[in-house]
């Protein structure tokens, strides 16, 4: 193992340790500046971290994006690196994305090798897609203007280091619904005299399956999930109220109205059929990731100038992403890195015993270097 590997290593290991969650990254806050001030990067402070290293006599910027965040996960890994925080977990990479980009803005800083300005941004609050948006209504595209901006994401169960991404929709949008049932609650023995609301529900469990069966193409690739059901129903008492929570993903932003549209629609006439009322929420927390032409393809040329195995338009994914919010303001790419296919490096993101591979930190570092030369090259 190299001296670079080693230290990205030692970093991202003592990252997995100390995790923290949305909005509450403030020890990983302080050790991304630190790390920044270190190697001579500018730094600016608020609800992320923002880094920008300028170089040469070039006015174009180039923003890179890593996730602080971890998850409230308890740990089940067995290496020698755990958690340190019971019931909060690096479950999904970000303790790898940030020592990838912080390995890129070390070897930028040092070699150069391009004109123009980098603006590393390390972002909280990935996973409740709120932490892009709050950077960005604190003015950090204001603050520090970017022509492009790209984010790294790895992948379980793909070969170590394979890039892949597509142009235009990669990443769904993420819904989430409430419906609200109020009928009439009653003794369990006799459930004519009143609206068992479990009953009610569950017809319209079933019914909204129909919404992705019958009413979007085949090849949608919306998703309808109900995820909680809630009564006030006890051993012999039957429920006057329901309550079914969801998600849904959707590809497209017409499907997602679509969706909303037609699940109001069938809750509202399951309803009227059994005289209960109903009610109904459908809030978008993430919205679909677009990725530009011109970026994707700097992706693209990046992954040969660093020698990676490349899939060119690859099928979209079913996760969300909230660096939606900034490719929807700034041209940019969302792409995808494989992080190996065995043991916990293939395990799927959210699991309590998935782990990052160490070995894609030089990979990952690497990448950015070669795209940031792309994008930013010295004339």
């Amino acid at each position: 193992m190299s001296d670079f590997a080693a230290r990205l290593t030692a970093l991202r290991r003592e990252f997995h340790q100390n995790p923290e969650l949305g909005f509450a990254e403030t020890r990983t806050k302080a050790e991304v500046a630190k790390r920044l001030h270190e190697i001579g990067i500018e730094v600016h402070q608020g609800a992320g971290v923002v880094g920008v290293l300028r170089m040469g006599q070039g006015n174009r910027a180039i923003g890179l994006r890593a996730d602080m965040d971890a998850l409230p996960i308890v740990e089940t890994s067995t290496h020698d690196y755990p958690s340190k925080t019971f019931g909060a977990m690096h479950a999904c990479g970000h303790d790898g994305h940030m020592t990838m980009l912080l390995g890129a803005a070390l070897r930028l800083a040092t070699e150069g090798g391009f004109d123009g300005n980098v603006v590393f941004i390390f972002q909280p609050n990935e996973e409740h897609g709120l932490g892009a948006k709050a950077m960005i209504e604190e003015g950090m595209l204001d603050a520090h203007p970017m022509d492009e901006v790209y984010a790294i994401h790895n992948l379980p169960g793909a070969p170590l280091g394979q890039v892949s991404s597509r142009t235009g929709q990669i990443c769904a949008s993420e819904s989430l619904f409430e419906i609200t049932i109020t009928g009439q609650g009653g003794h369990a023995s006799m459930p004519q005299v009143g609206v068992d609301a479990i009953t009610v529900g569950a017809e319209m469990v079933t019914a909204l399956q129909t919404i992705v069966s019958r009413k979007l193409a085949p090849d949608a690739g919306a998703v309808v999930s109900v995820t909680e059901f809630i009564t006030d129903g006890q051993r012999n008492v039957l429920p006057g109220q329901a309550v079914l929570k969801g998600d849904v993903r959707t590809r497209q932003p017409q499907d997602r109205k679509t969706v909303d549209r037609y699940m109001r629609q069938i809750v509202g006439g399951i309803a009227q059929a059994h005289g209960v009322e109903v009610s109904v929420t459908f809030n978008t927390e993430f919205v679909e990731v677009i990725n530009a032409p011109h970026p994707t393809q700097a992706v693209y040329r990046a992954a040969d100038a660093a020698g990676l195995d490349l899939i060119r338009e690859r099928p979209p994914m079913s996760f969300s992403e909230d660096f939606a919010h900034l490719s929807n303001t700034v041209p940019g790419c969302f792409l995808l890195m494989g992080n190996g296919q065995d043991g916990p490096h293939g395990q799927p993101l959210h699991a309590s015993d998935y782990d990052f591979n160490d070995d894609l930190l030089p990979i990952g570092a690497n990448f950015w270097v070669e795209l940031v030369r792309d994008r930013l090259p010295v004339r």
